[in-house]
């Protein structure tokens, strides 16, 4: 019995995998497809590599995940191959081995429904071509037959030649452009720099769309702004670059190689050059503001113009800007003959209407600065240094920059360039010209030191005799003082002279009142004694009294007399010597050793005896030394 369900169980087990064999069951995984193969049947058409109508080979379909049927394995043949994964920050690029062939001038497979390449039949049925696609995927799994397509991954990049980096969703960094060269298009017309921008590619995302619009292969007028794309390299080829950054104090002036046909808009009264709206050809009339933009420099050129005053020089020196880097002083030749050099600045302004202008009619600052700015200031100074002497230029030097400035701002308003102002700078006159100047003005500048030399001599000499008055000053005030003293004592002696006059006439007065007092006494006493006596004795009192007072009188008049013909105090020698006269006192000695020029016997003689009488050894007597004013005592003694 045991035996019997042995064989029993054998025998389903049997059954059960003859069965499973006969039906072909096939079981695909989730993360896998079923690559089918038939065995045989109808051979493929000629070039076909893929089966759509069940012939032998590669077919279409691919087996999803799950549980299949009917695939007998003498019939068909199902390779599991796992499905492609793009992963995110990447794209994976396809290339078809079968399809149709791609046109003549192209090089990418057009782009047919075909859900992302999943649809093997609808690729082909839609007549797509093989080679490299314009098709790419984005991140995401896909399930691709790998017998019609070879799907290009990061891991698997190198072995076709392409770096990782090239796989890699495209980056445009920030304050950057990206100038786009695509690779497939219809040539540019002749003529154009660049393809014309069309629509409705998304930024070069969808290449077909790009060529169904027209789009032509080369460089693009078009650019991407910052951000990430999409971009199938074998379609484009991208170059970053900065964008056009216009600074401040700068306007920007777009002369455009590419857009629409050229058409003048600046007007007939401005001539030699043209101007025209943005998005076509030529100098745009609108310039751009201070800031950044996204413009294509392959195929425009920005020429920044300052709006603020800009300062050049022909001279040894450059400003910041260089545009005067090519300027060197200027050599002109006087009317006499004589070269030499000079240094001019000229500030000029160009304001920001009027920057298209001028671009359109030089092309840059820098041909403004060479071909119009340069002629004209230095001929300029070249013709007015031939019509003076370089003695008149150099001592003219105002009126000439004056000059200058009017003529070269008439000469830049023709250019739309405003002449702000014209400075001479330094002027190397002729060496041997001004050496003369200069021995001239140095022999000026010595007369002229000489003489100030000299009246700072005289005025030393008026200081130095300021200086000695000053130092002496306290010898003539001590001396002034002397001389007021004297001039004091003198007045004194003067005014005590006239006092003793005074005192003496008032004493005589008094006398001669009392005299007539008593002679009046007297009178009156003898009148009544005797009327003859009284008569002859009145006329003599009278008389008395008259003549004591015609004495005192005289006397008085003496007094004043002698004090003004001598001074007070030699009268006062002389009063004296009378008193001592009249009381007996000798004055003359009695020894004469000499006379004097009178022939009289002197005072030195005098006592020149008195001290041999007595035995004394004379000395000699030194003459003392005058004193100041010491003539009005002389001449007082003389009057004496």
């Amino acid at each position: 019995m045991d035996y019997i369900v042995v064989l029993a169980g054998v025998a389903l087990l049997l059954g059960l995998g003859l069965a499973y064999v006969l039906s072909g069951v096939q079981v695909i995984g989730e993360d896998e497809s079923g690559l089918v193969i038939k065995k045989y049947g109808a051979p493929l058409p000629p070039g076909r590599l893929v089966a759509l109508e069940g012939e032998a080979g590669y077919q279409a379909e691919l087996l999803p995940p799950g549980w299949h049927f009917g695939y007998p394995f003498w019939r068909f043949k199902v390779s599991r191959v796992a499905v492609v994964v793009v992963r995110h920050g990447h794209i994976a690029l396809v290339v078809a081995n079968g399809g149709a062939s791609i046109p003549p001038g192209c090089i990418l497979g057009r782009e047919v429904a075909c859900d992302s390449f999943q649809d093997a039949r609808a690729f082909l049925e839609g007549e797509g071509q093989k080679g490299r696609q314009l098709a790419f995927l984005t991140a995401g799994t896909y399930r691709i037959n790998p017998a019609l397509f070879t799907v290009i991954t990061p891991e698997n990049a190198e072995v076709f030649d392409m770096a990782v980096e090239d796989l890699e969703i495209f980056s445009v960094g920030p304050d950057k452009v990206g100038i786009v060269t695509t690779l497939d298009g219809r040539p540019i017309p002749a003529g154009d720099l660049a393809g014309v921008p069309v629509e409705g590619h998304d930024s070069f995302q969808s290449a077909q769309q790009f060529l169904d619009a027209g789009g032509c292969r080369g460089l693009q007028e078009q650019v991407l702004l910052s951000g990430s794309w999409n971009l199938n390299p074998w379609f484009v080829k991208v170059e970053q670059i900065p964008m056009t950054e216009v600074p401040i104090g700068y306007v920007g002036v777009v002369v455009s190689y590419v857009g629409r046909e050229h058409l003048d808009v600046s007007g007939d009264e401005f001539t030699h050059g043209d101007l025209v709206e943005r998005g076509r050809k030529g100098v745009w009339i609108e310039p751009l503001l201070p800031g950044k933009h996204p413009l294509n420099a392959r195929v425009m050129k920005v020429e920044l113009v300052p709006t603020t005053n800009i300062v050049l020089n022909w001279a040894q020196r450059t400003e910041q800007h260089k545009y005067d880097e090519k300027l060197s002083p200027i050599t002109v030749r006087s009317r006499d003959g004589f070269s030499f050099m000079l240094d001019v600045s000229q500030i000029i302004h160009i304001s920001m209407k009027q920057a298209p202008r001028v671009i359109s009619r030089v092309g840059s600052m820098q041909n403004l600065v060479d071909h119009v700015l340069q002629p004209t200031v230095a001929n300029y100074f070249r013709n007015s240094a031939q019509q003076v002497s370089v003695l008149e230029f150099l001592s003219a030097r105002t009126d000439r920059q004056r000059e200058a400035y009017e003529a070269i701002r008439g000469a830049l308003g023709a250019y739309d360039v405003e002449c702000i102002d014209t400075l001479v700078g330094d002027i190397q006159p002729p060496a041997e010209l001004m050496k003369t100047q200069t021995d001239r003005k140095i022999a000026e500048e010595l007369q002229r030191t000489y003489e100030v030399q000299r009246e700072a001599q005289v005025r030393r000499r008026e200081l130095e005799r300021a200086t000695a008055v000053a130092n002496m000053q306290t010898e003539v005030v001590r001396s002034e003082q002397m001389v007021a003293i004297s001039e004091k004592g003198a007045l004194a002696a003067e005014e005590t002279a006239k006092g003793e006059a005074a005192r003496t006439r008032l004493h005589a007065d008094a006398e001669a009142h009392g005299l007539r007092q008593r002679a009046d006494a007297e009178a009156h006493g003898l009148r009544q004694r005797a009327e003859a006596e009284a008569e002859s004795k009145r006329l003599h009192g009278s008389a008395e009294a008259e003549a004591t007072r015609l004495v005192g009188e005289a006397k008085a008049e003496a007094y004043r007399t002698g004090v003004a013909a001598l001074g007070g105090q030699a009268f006062t020698a002389v009063q004296l010597a009378t008193v001592l006269a009249q009381h007996g006192v000798k004055l003359v000695p009695e020894i004469a050793l000499g006379q004097d020029q009178g022939g009289g016997q002197g005072l030195l003689g005098a006592l020149m005896g008195r001290m041999l009488q007595n035995g004394a050894t004379p000395q000699v007597l030194q003459r003392p030394a005058k004193p100041p004013h010491g003539n009005v005592v002389e001449n007082n003694h003389k009057q004496a």
